[in-house]
């Protein structure tokens, strides 16, 4: 009926479904809105249109986007062993240490546990880069980022 290409039609629709999902996850304002939309070159009408669209919507928009966020296990407890192998029937004098984990977790009320085993040196590392994130997180830039996330 609008002599227009289906590619064309579903790249439209993919295309608003972009602008309206993005808009709302960062909850743009009404300017930055008119902002981002004044550029694609479409009439004033059309402008009103979607800004009333994206104020109309982006509070449902946002629910529905966290009901489809996955759900992911939370940390309950962990337990750590370390063995060391002091010696074998083949070597009598030798140090093998690994420390074995078990993490306990919480997803949806319940509760699972994994088994983890790591030799000392791994861990360390593991260690530092944990350490190296989170010195990240508390540059300003990342604020930013996280701040325009919720």
């Amino acid at each position: 009926k609008l002599n227009i290409g289906i590619d064309t039609i579903q790249h439209g629709v993919e295309g608003l479904a972009y602008l309206l999902t993005e808009s709302s996850k960062l909850m743009i304002s009404e300017v930055d809105f008119q902002d981002s939309i004044h550029v694609l070159g479409f009439s004033d009408e059309l402008n009103k249109s979607l800004l009333q669209l994206y104020l109309d919507n982006r509070k449902e928009i946002r629910s529905i986007l966290g009901e489809l966020a996955p759900r992911l296990p939370s940390y309950h407890s962990l337990e750590w062993r370390l063995d060391v192998q002091l010696a074998s029937r083949s070597l009598r004098q030798q140090i093998k240490p690994a420390v074995t984990m078990k993490l306990h977790l919480n997803q949806n009320e319940d509760q699972s546990a994994q088994v983890l085993q790591t030799d000392p040196a791994t861990l360390l590392h593991l260690i530092q880069q944990l350490e190296q994130a989170l010195g990240e997180m508390k540059m300003n830039h990342c604020r930013r980022i996280v701040r325009n996330m919720k």
